[in-house]
């Protein structure tokens, strides 16, 4: 009996999916740039299920690739190109056990998609504070396992610091119960950590307490132009001593930034940027006097000259536009052509620096390409995409922009993860006794390398 014959007895017809068609949206990456072989998708519906899956896939010697939604930017959930590998997807598990209010945690399994997640928190008064553009389609499982990032971190942290509890399935089919609730929690290793951001190779996450916040019931947004990050960075220092920890993000957005929005998309900023910088911005808070704090903010950066033109939205309306303006730059850069991206995170103050490092890095190439720079200045996080041409050799471009992160004691992959585009890159740059520690470790969870073979080491 094959392995498909097997899973499909314990599963029931709904759970395997066996068919060159059916299993085509599994297979490649949301980029469209990597696809993989799979034997076939199992989609067990309850963790006792999954563990099935894992055993027997284990007696079979085939390794698992788990997969939520499919959205992460390093094709770090789907199958190498070629080998014998299952893809087990965790789509059918969309339940949320529990909201508690009052505690402020919320239980889902890991296919619940965040979006539904947080508007199951935001119906009980809460807010999840985990927000990013895929949030409409990544889920749960996949957002712990990837760490991920996005614009509040800023104010609340990577998903590591919103993660209570995880129940986790093991290499050998053990099902780790670990769903707590509790804020304070010092017996012995906290665990849980080892599997957020592991992506998937140290086991699979089949559901996780998540913290959450009071729902700010004031939010301000503004977008203000500055002429160089350095002015940017300024603004972030006024607007930390004057309003602290109510800002929630801070987004930087480059002259290209601006360019490629206008050009490939239409869409027009509603101030004058002046061939400089635009920085969005958002505060947030449960007491009054928050839009007049923030329009003193705006005003003092204007005296001060930190900016040269501000507005401040009005209305829910204005908001979502000035939000469309960022949400929208991946868009626009698709529609100009290819580009190498680069997620990388260097310390806040250093952000200016890195910039003009990397920019003086590629001006020497024999044909400087033009660079689509953006993130999130407030936690160091940016965007460095360089937009390719025929001559440009991406590998050397890579190689250049991360040699200056490097040097600047920074990270490789601030939100997305290695997955399988930076495996060689991190595998260059990282310090040999971290890749040795991250080794002993996979040895003893994962003793045989069945989880999300290729990823992160590349092996």
């Amino acid at each position: 009996m094959s392995l498909a014959e097997r899973l499909e007895k314990a599963l029931g017809p709904q759970g395997v999916i066996a068919d060159a068609a059916g299993m085509a949206r599994y297979l490649t990456d949301w980029k469209r740039s990597v696809t993989g072989e799979a034997l076939c998708v199992a989609r067990p519906a309850s963790t006792g299920e999954v563990a099935k899956v894992v055993r027997l896939a284990a007696e079979a010697g085939v390794p698992i690739v788990p997969q939520g939604g499919n959205t992460g930017l390093s094709a770090g959930a789907v199958p190498l190109p070629a080998g014998r590998q299952l893809l087990l997807s965790l789509e059918r598990m969309r339940a949320i056990r529990a909201c508690d209010p009052v505690g402020l945690a919320l239980e889902a399994e890991a296919g619940c998609v965040l979006q539904t997640a947080q508007e199951r928190a935001k119906a009980e008064g809460c807010l999840l504070p985990i927000s990013f553009a895929a949030e409409g389609s990544a889920t749960v499982g996949g957002v712990v396992s990837t760490n991920a990032g996005g614009v509040n971190v800023l104010r609340y942290g990577m998903t590591r610091a919103q993660v209570l509890g995880l129940e986790v399935v093991l290499a050998d089919g053990q099902i780790v119960r670990g769903l707590r609730r509790l804020r304070k929690n010092n017996a012995g290793y906290d665990w849980k950590q080892l599997f957020i951001g592991a992506e998937g190779t140290l086991g699979v996450v089949t559901a996780a307490v998540l913290r959450l916040v009071p729902l700010p019931r004031h939010q301000v947004t503004s977008l203000l132009a500055v002429e160089s990050p350095a002015a940017a960075l300024e603004l972030l220092a006024l607007a930390q001593r004057e309003i602290g920890d109510q800002i929630s993000m801070f987004e930087l957005m480059s002259p290209t930034s601006v360019e490629l929005l206008a050009t490939e998309l239409g869409r027009a900023a509603p101030i004058e940027a002046g061939g400089g910088w635009l920085v969005l911005t958002e505060f947030a808070s449960s007491l009054p006097g928050l839009a007049e704090a923030a329009e003193a903010v705006l005003a003092a950066a204007l005296e001060q000259g930190i900016a040269h033109d501000a507005v401040l939205a009005q209305s829910e309306a204005q908001r979502a536009a000035l939000w469309s303006l960022r949400e929208h730059l991946p868009e626009a850069e698709l529609r100009a052509g290819p580009s190498a991206k680069h997620d990388v995170s260097v310390p806040v103050s250093a952000a200016p620096a890195f910039l003009a490092a990397a920019d003086r890095a590629l001006a020497g190439e024999p044909s400087p390409p033009r660079v689509n720079a953006f993130g999130h200045l407030g936690d160091g996080n940016i965007h460095y995409n360089v937009l390719l041409g025929q001559a440009h050799d991406v590998g050397r471009i890579n190689r250049l922009v991360h040699d200056v992160v490097t040097a600047m004691g920074g990270s490789i992959s601030a939100e997305h993860g290695l997955g399988q585009y930076r495996v060689a890159e991190w595998a260059r740059v990282a310090p040999p006794e971290e890749v040795a520690l991250a080794r002993s470790v996979k040895r003893q969870v994962d003793p045989q390398g069945r989880f999300n073979p290729g990823k992160i080491f590349g092996d």
